[in-house]
């Protein structure tokens, strides 16, 4: 498989959850672009392409959120701008959805994507962090935990769509 190829079949999935790691269309797309750069250069060195992408991912928007943080002292508000909603899923509910995204940690957001949106096991989101299971296991209870307590809105429509 070509590069070329690889982006193809990848660019939309990789934007997603890019869209889903950042809570703005424009600063996924930098991200993937960030990505797909850096994936280039070591193509014809990996074995997983996709796993490096959507590890570097994650990575890379922890950085870009530490980065912002330490220069300009910015915290997440969780007040999300009105946006079109991502492709796919009722507006209401992915509006909701981003809002209590963004009320998150990088990490817990990280956590949470890989593990109900691109629906990885434990293991598999430890790999791709980088991180122990243990510490995938704590910052998911973390992150539910504090959904439940910002966004109890988003609980309660879930509950009722099941």
């Amino acid at each position: 498989m070509t590069f070329e190829d690889f982006v193809r079949g990848e660019i939309d999935a990789l934007t997603r959850t890019a869209y889903l790691l950042t809570g703005d269309r424009q600063d996924a797309e930098d991200l993937v672009q960030t990505v797909l750069a850096r994936l280039a250069v070591r193509w014809l060195r990996l074995d997983n392409p996709g796993a490096y992408a959507r590890r570097a991912l994650y990575t890379q928007s922890v950085s870009w959120w530490r980065r912002r943080r330490s220069r300009a002292a910015e915290t997440l508000t969780g007040d999300v701008p009105e946006r079109a909603a991502p492709p796919g899923g009722e507006p209401e509910l992915a509006v909701m959805m981003r809002r209590a995204l963004a009320r998150l940690t990088p990490k817990q957001r990280a956590v949470l994507v890989l593990r109900f949106y691109e629906d990885c096991t434990e293991v598999e989101t430890a790999a791709r962090l980088g991180v122990r299971v243990g510490t995938v296991k704590s910052q998911t209870r973390h992150a539910l935990e504090r959904l439940r307590m910002l966004a109890p809105e988003l609980t309660a429509e879930l509950e009722v769509r099941s």
